[in-house]
């Protein structure tokens, strides 16, 4: 089990008002909060977003490049899922491979797939 992910963040306002409603939604509580970050926990997983310094910044995160491709999270339901794309559709966030979707993943994978503000992908996936 992971005990958790931290992740740098180029507006931590930003991700807060990204990641709090879908985190909350799947049962996470806010756990830590501080002048540079804040984080998100269920059961004994916490997820943190941390401003990144200004001198750091030149560089934006590419999910093809070494590192995170995207984090994937379990909805409850494949209703979940489309209340979760519903939710999404109405706060402007761009549903990924809406053409293929709900089974981009292929033809037994029921998930949506968005990005944050950061363009790391996210991923929900239904049972």
């Amino acid at each position: 089990m992971i005990h958790h992910i931290e992740i740098y963040v180029s507006s931590l306002q930003k991700s807060i008002e990204f990641w709090s409603w879908f985190l909350e939604d799947l049962g996470y509580n806010v756990y830590q909060e501080w002048e540079k970050g804040q984080s998100w926990k269920l059961e004994n997983t916490y997820i943190v977003f941390v401003q990144t310094e200004e001198r750091f910044l030149d560089i934006p995160y590419h999910r093809c490049r070494v590192g995170l491709n995207h984090l994937a999270f379990h909805a409850s339901s494949h209703e979940h899922v489309d209340e979760l794309t519903r939710r999404l559709k109405n706060k402007g966030i761009k549903i990924l491979y809406n053409n293929q979707h709900p089974y981009a993943g292929g033809k037994d994978h029921y998930a949506v797939y968005f990005e944050d503000p950061d363009r790391i992908k996210v991923e929900l996936v239904a049972p």
